[in-house]
């Protein structure tokens, strides 16, 4: 059931503290009827009625007291009774005591200030016209016990303590609401700054990370030209030596090995040349390139993983496809990266497979193993710098890879595949643009 605005109902830990006041209000009145029920009667007057009323203060006390503990009010949804109740209960009080000049007529007081604290502003001032018609009332019955000026200051009083208890309790509340409003917003720059940290922490380890690799790429360079200075130099001279056995008519076996020689050393010499221009800093500009050339590029690379030249299938017709506009040497890269982490997962036993399919908007690379596939928990960060389940991997590969395809306009992505079948299959897709217009139109 839905309460009236005038109905408070303590949830928060100011609501909390002014009901811990209410009841030690209440209790501090208690304890002061009982003792001037008990001690200031004139001769002949007798306290059982007083202490009755008292003994039902006490038990209404009790009752509040143990319904604040269980954070609740006591008839909470029913302040108006509880307010004529109180006028009632203070002006008998008054009346079996002394009239309208017993001390207990500042109950109504005590009475008002914990309506101030539980309830809003228009039950405060109801049960101030409440509390004025049981002071009257009582004047009436006990008219020669007070002057004209007392009558009238005990209203003044009420009137004004009303005016200005709910004043303070609003200006307090207010208050609250605004600080709360403050903190709410503190909170959300928090939240903000946090997520600006975090930002700038992803993208300072994705800087990390481009050193890394271009410093790796740099030293892969520079060992591959030391490489083919140190060989090509020697190849060269028995690459030359074995043409002049070959010119000096030889038998036909000795002949027959000199020619499987220079067939070797003139692949070996091949070899060379690809390590060396595939390490090579290479342009960044863009080129209009076929996608079955950058594929036969990068399996020129890849064939050299150990043990691997059988276990990477390359259909032999693929499928004619329209040309991509990107950097060549970063699209090589990116396929020769996913072949590579392709070979590791199959083990040296596995297959891997590649194929290409064009439609009239982009052209789709998969490049697919039968090993175990993707961990479960790496699925969530698989493209985050640093993230590798290989002993000695950097974590970089797919990450570069990423950036590298996101710069062409295009994705890189996982795709998920049923456990039953097994295997990672991953997928490059490259948006077709449109060839530039000749010069002139």
């Amino acid at each position: 059931m839905k309460l009236p605005g005038w109905i408070l109902t303590p949830s928060g830990p100011d609501e909390l503290s002014a009901e811990r006041v209410v009841i030690q209000i209440r209790w501090t009145g208690l304890v002061l009827g009982f003792l001037l029920a008990n001690t200031t009667l004139a001769p002949g007057q007798s306290a059982l009625t007083l202490n009755m009323l008292l003994a039902v203060g006490f038990a209404y006390t009790a009752l509040d007291t143990w319904f604040y503990r269980k954070k609740s009010i006591f008839l909470g949804e029913y302040p108006l009774f509880i307010s004529m109740m109180e006028s009632l209960f203070i002006g008998l009080l008054a009346h079996f005591h002394d009239g309208p000049a017993s001390p207990f007529r500042y109950y109504y007081l005590l009475s008002l200030l914990c309506c101030i604290l539980r309830h809003g502003p228009e039950l405060v001032w109801i049960t101030c016209a409440l509390h004025l018609a049981s002071w009257f009332s009582l004047c009436l019955v006990h008219d020669a016990r007070l002057g004209g000026e007392s009558r009238l200051l005990m209203p003044v009083v009420l009137v004004w303590s009303s005016w200005a208890g709910t004043g303070l309790v609003s200006w307090k509340r207010r208050t609250r609401l605004e600080l709360e409003r403050l903190n709410a917003q503190l909170l959300d720059s928090q939240r903000e700054l946090e997520s600006r940290i975090g930002l700038r922490t992803n993208e300072l380890k994705e800087a990390q990370a481009l050193m890394v690799q271009q410093e790796k790429m740099a030293n892969f360079g520079l060992l591959a030209a030391g490489i083919a200075h140190e060989v090509g130099n020697p190849l060269t001279g028995v690459t030359t030596l074995v043409q002049m056995l070959q010119r000096r008519g030889q038998d036909d076996y000795t002949l027959e090995k000199l020619n499987l020689m220079a067939a070797e050393l003139t692949r070996m010499r091949d070899i060379l040349r690809e390590l060396t221009a595939f390490s090579r800093p290479g342009s960044r500009q863009r080129t209009w390139e076929d996608p079955r050339d950058l594929l036969h590029e990068a399996l020129g690379i890849a064939k050299y993983h150990t043990r691997s030249g059988s276990r990477i299938r390359l259909p032999e017709a693929l499928e004619a496809s329209s040309k991509v506009y990107c950097v060549r040497g970063q699209m090589t890269q990116v396929f020769l990266n996913l072949m590579l982490n392709a070979l590791d997962a199959a083990g040296p036993q596995g297959q891997v497979e590649l194929t290409l399919h064009c439609s009239d908007s982009e052209v789709r690379i998969g490049v697919r193993d039968n090993g175990p596939g993707v961990a479960p928990e790496l699925l969530p960060g698989l493209f985050q710098p640093f993230v590798t389940s290989k002993k000695e991997g950097t974590g970089l590969g797919l990450f570069l890879s990423r950036k590298v395809v996101q710069a062409h306009g295009g994705t890189l992505e996982h795709v998920a595949v049923a456990e039953s079948v097994g295997g990672a299959i991953f997928e490059v897709a490259i948006p077709l643009g449109r060839r530039p217009l000749p010069e002139g139109i």
